[in-house]
């Protein structure tokens, strides 16, 4: 429900909240006004707020260009939200957005990052400082790289990652960067040149170029490269609706990312924790990253067995159209996803509980302690402290997890190894 007394309204304005033309915001009855700070916050005229895990924080700023709609986002310090709708998201401290954002459910922006105007976000990991340009639909991906935000991941304006196959599925997750080396705040950025776009599922490794103009169509989990990339197929080709050609590539970037998002989740709940122990407002900051984490865990899982249940048809028209040419090693990979899809599943909840090799966690851990009892808990000038050995031990721990992620997988996927 909106509450259209403005009671609310004319109640934050007590609190200290800057609202310069309040009969133009609506509050939604369900949203808690405790949890949006009074401290240096501004919501101007034509601004929405609705739901009840809403949450702003201080020196926030909602609408400076046009008016921003938000429902059940968490925001942290500092926050700009030039313009658009937002929901189900969280933003932690100083991330931003420009005018005409469309920033749909399951996104978490990490500290610094942001978005020019007019840009599209679904189940969208930012890392600090990565940028994006104007223009641009950037859907199901997970971006990391770069070091401040003079040094930073970059998309150029008009990208589009394409998260939709022809097949109707989208386990096209694609991971720009990593999580293991990626939180460590040290690595080269990612540049992904304007009017172009990638398709996924893509891995792409850090120091990484895309030239402009370029539509990329395969991985590159090395990094180090300028990628210009490859002529397309120049003859057509007849469509089956249902039918793959391939599958190893797609299942295999599946898995991956699906690791990345489960060290990333063990990340939160082991190192980000001891930086969120303070106020109610930062718990419940620390909450709503949490809970989006568990919402593309669950997507990506419900996307993963959504590909293997189509494995039936895309077998029967495989063997249809390929009579006798049929490849066994395909049909193999094929029948294998088909028939494991429930065990992997369970598989991918299991490893959820999985915390890494002991003494490398515990090793880590003792550096973060150390760390925040010198610098604070400021969490990227604690994280950038680490000393080269550290990080390293961090990153090698965050790998046994993935690692640990992959084979339990791949063990019900002999094919595909």
């Amino acid at each position: 429900m909106v509450n259209h007394d403005n009671s609310l309204v004319a109640t934050l304005i007590e609190k200290g909240v800057n609202i310069p033309v309040p009969s133009t915001v609506e509050i939604g009855e369900d949203v808690d006004i405790n949890r949006i700070s009074p401290e240096d916050v501004t919501i101007h005229s034509g601004c929405k707020i609705f739901g009840k895990k809403t949450l702003i924080m201080s020196g926030v700023e909602l609408g400076s260009r046009s008016p921003v709609t938000i429902k059940n986002c968490q925001l942290g310090k500092k926050v700009d939200l030039k313009g658009g709708y937002f929901e189900e998201s969280t933003f932690l401290d100083s991330a931003n957005m420009g005018d005409g954002a469309e920033v749909r459910e399951g996104c978490l922006l990490e500290e610094e990052a942001n978005g020019a105007h007019t840009v599209g976000l679904k189940q969208t990991i930012l890392f600090p400082f990565v940028t994006l340009g104007s223009i641009i639909n950037y859907c199901d991906i997970l971006m990391a790289g770069g070091t401040s935000r003079t040094n930073h991941s970059e998309v150029g304006s008009s990208y589009i990652h394409f998260n939709y196959t022809p097949n109707q599925d989208k386990a096209t997750a694609s991971l720009i960067g990593n999580v293991a080396q990626g939180v460590m705040l040290n690595q080269p950025p990612i540049f992904l040149g304007g009017q172009g776009g990638i398709v996924g599922p893509c891995q792409l490794g850090f120091n990484t170029v895309i030239a402009a103009g370029v539509i990329y169509r395969e991985d590159c989990p090395q990094g180090h490269k300028l990628l210009i990339g490859k002529e397309s197929q120049k003859d057509d080709i007849d469509f089956y609706p249902g039918l793959y050609w391939s599958v190893k590539r797609r299942v295999l970037n599946s898995i991956e990312y699906i690791a990345n998002i489960i060290a990333l989740r063990q990340w939160y709940l082991l190192i980000r924790s001891k930086f969120y122990d303070g106020s109610d407002l930062d718990k419940f900051l620390y909450d709503g990253a949490i809970e989006k984490l568990e919402i593309i865990f669950n997507e990506r899982v419900k996307r993963f067995k959504a590909l293997a249940n189509k494995m039936e048809k895309s077998i029967q028209l495989y063997k249809s159209v390929m009579g006798n040419q049929t490849s066994e090693k395909l049909l193999n990979q094929k029948i294998e996803l088909l028939k494991s899809i429930q065990v992997i599943e369970d598989e991918f909840i299991s490893c959820k509980a999985y915390l890494g090799e002991e003494s490398l966690k515990i090793e880590f851990l003792k550096s973060i302690y150390i760390s925040i009892q010198k610098k604070g808990k400021n969490y990227i000038n604690v994280i950038q402290n680490l000393s080269e050995t550290e990080t390293k031990v961090g990153t090698s721990w965050l790998l046994t997890i993935i690692d640990h992620v992959r084979k339990s997988v791949l063990k019900y996927l002999p094919s595909y190894i």
